[in-house]
């Protein structure tokens, strides 16, 4: 084992504050993995709160292991160290279980790299009962999780608390009298909410659509998601504060979780369904014992704005001389006084999601803002002497023309000109950020019927935003690249053949374009092609608590 490794661990968990670290020994001991950098992973809230609860069982060790950077990537294969976690720097392959929380499609390789790392076979059929069980939770997988379901033992389908005690419970019993790794996955897979993809077997039909997916005798047809009915019941919220991390040194707090509004093109609001918020109380006592500790705190959630009681816990911070930040600020819901909260604060940039340029397209994603609400909201953000505003829009969504996307240069050239007009006579003049990002149909959404834009069409929207925009000041444009969306829709949309090209990737060192020559699937027939309204999709498995006749319905008034 290399001792610079281990020396680089103590030193990340000397800057910590709240790390829980037990003796081993007569334990179930889990890693929680997240396939990221640790600067990435910490800011990730789901972590911590499977962190907390998982340790919050005296006969339960729950550790954190993270993607090691480049360099590190590197120490650990020419000192053939077996990747290890951070509080106890045991390898991975010492472990019960491995818990794979997983936010991003993107991060799909990196989940086979951590393995490698660990010396631990990437295929779930190569991992016999001297391996650790592996895994995997969180929004992708809870979306879709086909494309990886080679590489994983177990799936838990939507919010994992009760589910992993469950999980875990079951792991011991079952381990009683000595792992069987088939015995403990077999009841496992009586779990609501648990998906053990090695007990269903995938049929297709000649075009290369789902035939048939069927469990094997004595094993559930459909899987149906977890939900918490009362998220009060958990806490939410940071556990150990660190300076690395994206949040560096802000106490993060669940504020509500799931969506109202019901965009079209948006996961969240139909995975996490209903829209369910914190108590107050719960939320004030939290806030109250975390600002002995941190200066700033975090309010976090899809729809932050609709808390009744978010004033009264902002004024509750600032009346400390804390700080506050406030996660997705709808322009509609946007008022001054948290915009105040935000400046007193130290906040110089307010973000909000237009979308789209046009009334009509925004129509079409149920995106339930006018044009009037947006400039309403640059208003109230100049007024307040703030002045940068950050914009994110969509582009090739579902019946969009060159027309929609003049329409994003038209409405950026209106907030310019109401902010110049309302930053008139104060000593700054207001910037503007758009941050473009390519459409990715995802599962589970009324979209999901619909194809990916062409990445040569998406690139020439993108000149037209720019071009349309070169001349103006103050102005700055940041875009994903459309050749990468289309890989988030490959792996997001894809069936477990996908798989193949997952591993291929990886083999080749992450170089796609190598991978789609090298295997004989095409890809494009899962990015471009529009879906048949009664094809059996790769997910229809899973019962998310909405019915896809709803989905299709939505749809098809998307479309009118």
């Amino acid at each position: 084992m290399y001792w610079g490794l281990i020396d680089k661990a103590k030193k990340t968990l000397a800057k910590e504050e709240g790390t829980i670290i037990k003796p081993w020994g007569g334990k179930t001991t889990i890693a929680i993995a997240y396939p990221n950098i640790y600067h990435v992973g910490m800011s990730n809230l789901g972590v911590h709160t499977i962190y907390q609860h998982l340790n919050s069982f005296p006969d339960i060790l729950c550790e954190r292991v993270f993607l090691p950077d480049k360099d590190e990537d590197q120490r650990y294969i020419n000192t053939n160290t077996a990747l290890f976690t951070l509080e106890s720097q045991k390898p991975l392959y010492k472990f019960d279980i491995i818990a794979f929380s997983i936010s991003f499609e993107n991060d799909y390789l990196n989940i086979l790299r951590i393995l490698n790392l660990a010396k631990i076979p990437l295929q779930r059929e190569e991992r016999k009962n001297n391996y650790p069980l592996i895994i995997a939770g969180g929004i992708a997988p809870s979306m879709n999780p086909e494309p990886i379901s080679d590489f994983i033992d177990l799936f838990v389908i939507g919010e994992g608390e009760e589910a992993l005690t469950e999980l875990v419970e079951s792991y011991k019993k079952s381990a009683e009298n000595g792992y069987n790794k088939d015995k403990v996955l077999e009841k496992m897979a009586s779990i609501e909410g648990v998906y053990v993809p090695g007990y269903y077997n995938v049929s297709y039909k000649s075009e290369g659509t789902i035939k048939e997916f069927m469990p094997e005798s004595g094993f559930c047809q459909r899987i149906k998601r977890r939900w918490i009915k009362d998220i009060n019941r958990f806490k939410t919220h940071s556990i150990i504060t660190t300076p690395h991390t994206e949040f560096s040194n802000m106490f993060l707090v669940e504020i509500s979780r799931g969506c109202k509004w019901g965009c079209r093109f948006c996961a969240t609001y139909f995975i996490y369904r209903p829209y369910r918020r914190r108590g107050l109380k719960n939320l004030g006592d939290t806030v109250t014992n975390a600002l002995d500790k941190v200066d700033k705190i975090g309010f976090v959630g899809a729809d932050v704005l609709s808390h009744p009681g978010l004033n009264e816990l902002c004024d509750s911070v600032i009346k400390k001389n804390k700080k506050v930040s406030v996660a997705s600020l709808r322009a509609d819901s946007l008022n001054h006084t948290v915009i105040k909260y935000l400046k007193a604060s130290g906040h110089k940039t307010i973000s909000i999601a237009p979308e789209v340029g046009s009334e009509r397209l925004r129509k079409v994603i149920n995106k339930k803002i006018t044009e009037d609400d947006i400039l309403n909201a640059a208003r109230m953000v100049i007024d307040n002497d703030i002045f940068h505003l950050k914009l994110y829009f969509m582009i090739g969504l579902p019946t969009e023309t060159i027309e929609d996307i003049e329409e994003i240069v038209s409405l950026i050239k209106k907030l310019k000109h109401h902010i110049l007009k309302a930053s008139k006579g104060k000593k700054r003049i207001g910037r503007i950020t758009l941050s473009i990002n390519s459409f990715v149909p995802k599962p589970a959404t009324p979209f999901q019927w619909h194809p990916f834009d062409d990445v040569k069409s998406l690139n020439n929207k993108l000149k037209i935003i720019r071009n349309g925009l070169k001349r103006e000041g103050n102005i700055n444009i940041t875009s994903d690249l459309p050749k990468w969306s289309y890989i988030q829709t490959l792996l997001s949309r894809g069936d477990r053949r996908v798989g193949r090209i997952i591993l291929a990737a990886y083999q080749f060192g992450g170089d796609w374009k190598r991978a789609f020559k090298e295997v004989d699937i095409n890809p494009d027939f899962y990015v471009y092609r529009q879906r048949h309204p009664e094809e059996i999709f790769p997910w229809d498995f899973i019962d998310h608590g909405i019915k896809k006749e709803h989905l299709f319905a939505e749809y098809q008034e998307a479309l009118a």
